[in-house]
């Protein structure tokens, strides 16, 4: 599937505590979220602020785009959130196997 993900900012939003941003799947466009929790778990993010959200949203956005590109393969869907727990079940085992799907070493442990 051909996975494309534009380059814009990500939009935050206050009351979900997360992220969000485009990609088009195919004909098929798709909403993603990541939560503020996953970008504070995995990719560094300093607090719940905006720009410390987006600060670690931009700087890891590859890993962030690989996790939404897996997500959206396996659920076929028109909206996907990223918890922290994907993140958590995917990284160390993609990273030891060198897939481009998922994040892998770039995010701080």
């Amino acid at each position: 599937m051909n996975i494309i993900f534009p380059d814009r900012p990500p939009q935050y939003d206050a009351n979900r505590l997360t992220l969000t941003f485009p990609a088009t799947a195919g004909d098929l466009s798709v909403e993603c979220a990541i939560t503020a929790e996953a970008l504070e778990d995995h990719f560094g993010a300093a607090s719940l602020r905006e720009a410390d959200l987006r600060g670690a949203f931009l700087a890891h956005r590859p890993a962030i785009e690989r996790a939404a590109a897996r997500l959206i393969e396996a659920t076929r869907s028109e909206a996907i959130t990223l918890h922290s727990g994907f993140f958590r079940m995917y990284s160390d085992s993609d990273e030891a196997a060198g897939s481009n799907a998922a994040p892998g070493g770039d995010a701080p442990a």
